[in-house]
């Protein structure tokens, strides 16, 4: 539970031998004009200077260096110790698009009486809205999940952390969680409230196309989605996906 007096936002970076990522961060942070946050920093055990970098850093509020077992570890660990109320992620490299972007998410918190928010994201085109219903046949129902997904802390507490059963997909286990499991409500910024910039390349993408699409079809299984139907998924993606690589 968030500390009396405790900041409104709890900002998380996960970060690994991303020395100059994390500095273009620290930058978009540095620019907002509502200040009312935490700075934490999970650096799962660099070894090209960031490590130096989060040490002699005056933005960072808490850090830790050591071993995890891949970024969804560091963003649990990151979790654990925060005390805002609102609790966001985003990687190193990524970035805030404007001065105004935790702004515009307090705004829509205090106006919506929401669990989580899904900002607007950046990744090469702005990628907008929030539809809980195509969550049944795709999890590209949401924006981006760096630097756009807030999340209210008394969710965490209710429904817990991410699954590191789940490497590269632990936010769509969490999400399912989330809407499905526990009707959580949640909201989307417009298309033109861009809150973050997704650079793409990270962490998922050492991941090939079949180890996402196999974890996400145990994500469904895990949450109890009808098997039948599971498998119909897994068939059809896996068809066209083949298509694509023969074709």
């Amino acid at each position: 539970m968030a500390k009396k007096n405790s900041p409104l936002f709890s900002i998380i970076t996960p970060v690994l031998n991303d020395k100059l990522g994390l500095i273009q961060t620290i930058e978009s942070l540095k620019i907002q004009r509502l200040r009312d946050f935490e700075y934490i920093v999970v650096d799962g055990g660099s070894t090209d200077g960031t490590l130096q970098f989060i040490k002699d850093s005056k933005q960072i509020d808490f850090w830790i260096s050591e071993k995890d077992e891949g970024i969804y570890d560091g963003i649990n660990k990151g979790i654990k110790i925060s005390n805002g109320k609102y609790i966001n992620t985003i990687n190193a490299g990524d970035i805030y698009r404007s001065e105004n972007s935790l702004s515009i998410i307090d705004e829509y918190f205090n106006k919506n009486d929401v669990d989580f928010i899904f900002g607007a994201v950046e990744k090469k085109k702005i990628h907008h809205n929030y539809n809980p219903k195509k969550m049944y046949w795709t999890f590209n129902f949401y924006p981006a999940h760096s630097g756009g997904f807030f999340v209210k802390r008394k969710i965490h507490e209710k429904i817990g952390l991410y699954n590191l059963k789940f490497p590269c997909s632990s936010d769509y286990d969490f999400f399912w969680r989330l809407i499905k499991n526990n009707k959580s409500k949640g909201i989307s910024t417009k298309k033109n409230e861009v809150i973050s910039v997704f650079k793409g390349g990270g962490f998922s993408a050492r991941y090939g196309v079949f180890k996402h699409i196999w974890e996400e079809t145990l994500i469904r299984y895990h949450n109890k989605q009808n098997k039948f139907f599971v498998i119909l998924l897994l068939i059809l993606r896996l068809i066209r996906n083949c298509y694509k690589i023969f074709y």
